[in-house]
C-alpha cells in the first residue's frame, strides 16, 4: 500500500507540475491587465466603428433598394407607354392600311370604268365617222338636190315664160 500510495503521489506531483508548467505557460501567454483594458476599448471602439459602418451599409442598401424600385417603376411605366404607342401605331397602321385597300379598290373600278369609257369613245368614235360620212354623203345630195332644184326651178321659169308668151299668142 506504501508502494501504490508513493506511486499515486509521484503520479499526483508530476500531474501537479505538469499542470503548474502549463499554468506558467498561460500566465507568460497572458497580457498585462492595463494593456488589456485598452485592447478592450480599442475592441469596443472598433465594434462601434463596424456597427456604424454596418449601419451605413444597411441605409445604402435600402436606399439603392428604393432607387432600384424607382427605377424598375419609373421602367416599366415607359415600357407600358411604350406598348400602348406602339399598340395605337399599330391601330393607326390598320386604320391607314383598310383606308388604302379601299382607295385601292376605288382605283381599281375607276381603272376598270375608264377602260370602259375608252371602249366606249372608240365606239363612238367609229359611230362618229360613220355619221360624218352619211353627213358628207347627205350634203352631197342636198347639193345634188339643190342643184337639180335649182335647174328645175329655170326650167319652171323658162317654161313659164314660154307659155306667157304662147297664151296670149293663142288667145289673139
Amino acid at each position: 500500500q506504501l508502494l501504490e500510495s508513493k506511486a499515486s503521489l509521484s503520479l499526483a506531483q508530476t500531474q501537479h507540475a505538469l499542470q503548474l508548467q502549463q499554468a506558467k505557460t498561460q500566465m507568460n501567454n497572458m497580457v498585462p491587465k492595463k494593456q488589456f483594458e485598452q485592447l478592450q476599448t480599442i475592441l469596443r471602439e472598433e465594434q462601434c466603428k463596424a456597427q456604424q459602418v454596418q449601419e451605413n451599409l444597411h441605409r445604402q442598401a435600402e436606399q439603392t433598394c428604393r432607387q432600384l424600385v424607382r427605377t424598375q417603376e419609373e421602367h416599366e411605366r415607359l415600357l407600358q407607354a411604350a406598348v400602348e404607342h406602339a399598340e395605337g401605331l399599330e391601330h393607326d397602321l390598320r386604320g391607314t392600311e383598310a383606308v388604302l385597300a379601299q382607295r385601292a379598290a376605288q382605283l381599281k373600278d375607276a381603272q376598270a370604268q375608264l377602260s370602259r369609257n375608252k371602249l366606249l369613245i372608240k365606239d363612238l368614235h367609229k359611230e362618229n365617222r360613220g355619221f360624218a360620212m352619211a353627213l358628207h354623203m347627205a350634203e352631197l345630195k342636198q347639193k345634188s338636190t339643190d342643184k337639180k332644184n335649182q335647174l328645175l326651178e329655170e326650167q319652171a321659169s323658162a317654161l313659164k315664160q314660154l307659155i306667157g308668151k304662147i297664151t296670149p299668142a293663142s288667145l289673139s
